[in-house]
């Protein structure tokens, strides 16, 4: 372990605990103290403490936590240098087989270089012997990858976090029993059953993000999850033509939904059921050539979103109900929003359809702007007596003034 950790270390370890009289502090820590230090810290780190003292020899193994990331070797050698991929496969393969915990807390795996398949997959299943709780993989593929049967079954589970380069294959039956956090980051979603059996066979999720993912295998899926609390759609972005993007249908039934977050082209037809509660809703669409298109998607999304109490919203969002004929008159009365804020600069173009939103709003309390930008001197006084004109109680405007030039 010491001829490893060689390869690891960046500076002495006995100058991480020693004061500067030179006194060493830490170790006079009790053991309990010293584990939760630990547990902070990059496992490389972490066992390199193994070279202190007889007391700090073994101590390394007893932490909850694990963290492994390969960014260690190319910031400090040539990238992929394959001496150095060969070392930090031992070495995670050598912590695995010394731990002395029964269980872990936390498992976090970052491989960019260092990615193989079966290592990878051997990893995995000794973190979930070990009944680990919190997952947290970061893995760039260069060939067709699947997870390892048993992470998909996890009775202790409680968080996973996928950021994965790759088309996500998942297995016919899925149980997450305890999963109450799922983060998807980068993947490819397979088909229409195989998604589907991903949410479904998570029956106690309360935070959902679904970030930067494809969704062009896929139909239609439906997240019913009337444990789900936090949903957050950020859909990737997309620099070719929109005309080859696909969307699918994706249906959200979460009568617990307490905040909802959507970023993108909005491609994809959301439709928002059976909300019970009042929800925080934050809405940011990028326009884009297919304008009616997208004025039907916006409009299908805001309408299951009438629950909102609070809404944040970018001026594409309101000047995506715009851009087609009578969207903004199909929409529904948020009776329940007492909060309205635009994230984005408010300019001339954006104010008569903002008044036209506004008007869905009748018991707005208050409005937020901050940043406000208008091409004429009247702008200001016309825009603002428009919405003060639609809003019945204090409404509380923080903006900057630029002049156009």
């Amino acid at each position: 372990m010491e001829e490893i950790m060689g390869s690891f270390k960046h500076r002495k370890v006995s100058e991480m605990v020693k004061s500067d009289d030179g006194e060493d502090m830490i170790s006079q820590l009790p053991d309990s103290i010293l584990y939760h230090i630990l547990s902070f810290l990059p496992t490389t780190d972490a066992v390199a403490t193994c070279i202190l003292s007889t007391r700090w020899k073994n101590m390394w193994t007893i932490v909850p936590n694990l963290d492994f990331d390969d960014s260690s070797l190319y910031s400090t050698c040539v990238f992929g240098y394959p001496l150095k991929v060969t070392c930090f496969m031992h070495f995670v393969q050598t912590v695995l087989q010394h731990r002395n915990r029964p269980t872990i807390q936390k498992f976090r795996l970052s491989c960019r270089v260092c990615f193989s398949g079966s290592h990878v997959c051997a990893w995995l299943s000794s973190a979930i012997k070990d009944n680990v709780q919190e997952l947290d993989l970061c893995l760039f593929v260069e060939e067709p990858f699947s997870l390892p049967r048993c992470v998909f079954d996890s009775t202790s589970l409680a968080v996973l976090k996928l950021e994965m380069n790759c088309v996500l294959e998942l297995p016919d039956s899925i149980s997450f029993p305890c999963l109450k956090t799922l983060h998807l980051c980068l993947v490819t979603f397979h088909d229409d059953t195989s998604t589907q059996g991903l949410f479904s066979g998570c029956p106690v999720l309360q935070e959902l993000a679904i970030l930067d993912c494809e969704w062009m295998n896929l139909k239609c899926v439906c997240l019913s999850i009337p444990s789900l609390k936090s949903l957050t759609i950020d859909d990737l972005p997309f620099f070719g033509s929109l005309d080859d993007l696909n969307g699918c249908e994706i249906q959200i039934d979460a009568a617990n939904l307490h905040f909802f977050k959507y970023n993108g082209y909005l491609t994809n037809e959301i439709y928002v059921y059976n909300l019970s509660s009042r929800i925080d809703s934050s809405i940011h669409i990028a326009l884009c050539e297919k304008r009616k298109q997208l004025a039907i998607h916006a409009a299908k999304l805001f309408t299951g979103l009438n629950n909102s109490s609070s809404l944040r919203i970018s001026v594409g969002s309101v000047m995506s109900l715009f851009v087609a004929d009578d969207v903004l008159d199909h929409l529904p009365v948020f009776h329940n929003l007492t909060h309205l804020h635009l994230s984005k600069r408010l300019e001339n173009q954006t104010i008569g359809a903002l008044v036209k939103l506004i008007q869905s709003f009748p018991n707005l309390e208050s409005l937020n702007f901050p940043e406000v930008s208008f091409y004429y001197p009247s702008g200001l006084s016309k825009g603002c007596a428009l919405i003060l004109r639609v809003c019945y109680r204090d409404l509380s405007f923080a903006w900057q003034l630029k002049k156009m030039t």
